[in-house]
């Protein structure tokens, strides 16, 4: 079988899309995305609110009453946030396809660069004023979710000018990123002929492990501070076990995460030789260095257990289907007309079936959301186990009802949204979990 026959596959086996059958899909994908995201939501938020009056059995004894009631405000209230930005996001959705917006956004942009130019040119140019009015048209939530709710709540530390200057930051980094293997994509879609998804592919890849290495040295400094990790006792439980378990870090860090957030967390970054751990200092200032330790050991057995080398390469069979998928749509003059655009005459028309392919992928995709989910939960519980062996597991557990805490993670999600959407184990199955691996002294 030839290189590009996956491709040719899809254009032997399937018929020519037709623009009403590709309009029909995405109204049906949506409608159907809709409903079930609408009674997902409301499922939990009404769950939540039925437990608000009394913390679980389980955690009577170490969660006070008015924690559990602020997690279950919480998330009755980014649940209810959520709804919102649903209904924004597919209205705007429907604007850009089937109303039309893309397609008149694409002859403005066409009119005022092509020949000014040429065609990459002009292509690099829809992309980027595409980005610009989606970020200007998703600003306004952002900034309520992170001024309005996070703030009602305790969490954001974020001030206004802080706010800005990342977002100006961001806008440098993903220009100065972005722009480049945009053009390179482009490029390979106009010149490569049939193999132009495979070729785009490997670059998109290569990209992907550029951006992991160039990320913790480079990127990561340019919005937050990395201090090496001072404390000595910590420093030392943390190499013990890192030596136990035979991972090699290039460095220990503690990150300023209380510039902008209450939320604490711990990471890995980095690939090979450059993976770095990072504290954040909210994190550091909640936990005793046993819990540290434990919740350090949980990230090592995603490692050991190789899921994060599992989950890459799923990522690159999946992109390979998807710019499979994408180089026969591309071909498809339905792929457009269904979803809103006349297809360019006199310009190419590859930015057109990026930004297209873009804008309704996650709205199929989004019905694999469970498949995924149950995978990362049973991630999650291997994590645990490791973590139980390797460090004490009445540390981790009591890591993870502080976090829970900080964090303001209810302890009573409604099953069905957890089973859909939960990519961690609900609190009282994993510490139920770790109480089975690590039972608490009599």
């Amino acid at each position: 079988m030839q290189t590009a026959s996956l491709t040719s596959v899809l254009q032997a086996w399937l018929p020519p899309l037709p623009a009403p059958v590709m309009s029909a899909l995405l109204a049906a994908a949506l409608a159907l995305s809709l409903v079930l995201k609408l009674w997902l939501a409301s499922r939990q938020v009404r769950h939540v609110r039925q437990h608000r009056g009394a913390v679980p059995a389980p955690f009577a004894a170490s969660v006070p009453l008015g924690a559990h009631q602020k997690a279950a405000d919480y998330t009755a209230a980014n649940t209810g946030f959520g709804m919102l930005s649903l209904a924004v996001s597919s209205a705007l959705l429907v604007g850009w396809t089937l109303l039309g917006g893309l397609h008149g956004l694409n002859e403005w942009v066409l009119d005022h660069t092509l020949q000014r130019f040429g065609p990459l040119g002009y292509q690099l140019c829809l992309l980027t004023v595409f980005a610009l009015i989606g970020g200007l048209l998703d600003l306004p939530l952002e900034l309520y979710h992170t001024f309005r709710l996070e703030q009602r709540f305790g969490f954001n530390r974020t001030t206004l000018p802080l706010y800005v200057a990342d977002l100006f930051k961001g806008l440098l980094v993903g220009a100065l990123i972005g722009l480049p293997i945009a053009a390179l994509i482009l490029w390979l879609m106009g010149t490569a002929g049939p193999l132009w998804w495979l070729w785009a592919w490997g670059a998109w890849m290569g990209f992907n492990l550029l951006i992991m290495v160039l990320y913790p040295t480079v990127i990561a400094p340019l919005f937050n501070k990395f201090e090496p990790l001072q404390d000595e006792l910590l420093r030392g439980r943390v190499e013990a076990l890192m030596a136990r378990c035979g991972f090699a870090a290039k460095g220990l860090f503690v990150m300023d995460g209380s510039r902008r957030s209450a939320h604490g967390n711990a990471y890995f970054t980095g690939i090979g030789a450059a993976k770095r751990v990072v504290f954040f200092d909210t994190l550091l200032q909640r936990l005793h260095p046993g819990e540290v330790e434990a919740v350090l050991a949980h990230e090592l057995g995603h490692f050991k257990h190789r899921h994060v080398l599992k989950r890459m390469v799923s990522l690159f069979a999946l992109s390979l289907l998807g710019f499979a998928l994408l180089g026969w749509l591309s071909t498809q003059v339905g792929f457009y007309v269904g979803l809103g655009v006349q297809p360019n005459m006199a310009a190419p028309n590859d930015a057109l079936a990026l930004l297209l392919f873009m804008l309704v992928l996650p709205v199929f995709s989004f019905f694999l959301t469970p498949i995924a989910a149950q995978r990362s939960r049973r991630d999650e519980f291997q994590a645990d186990a490791y973590a139980c062996a390797q460090s004490s597991g009445q540390d981790l557990a009591n890591a993870l009802l502080k976090l829970h805490e900080d964090n303001a993670g209810t302890l009573t999600p409604d099953p069905v949204y957890a089973g859909f959407y939960y990519s961690h184990p609900p609190a009282s199955e994993r510490l139920a979990a770790i109480e089975r691996l690590s039972p608490r002294p009599a």
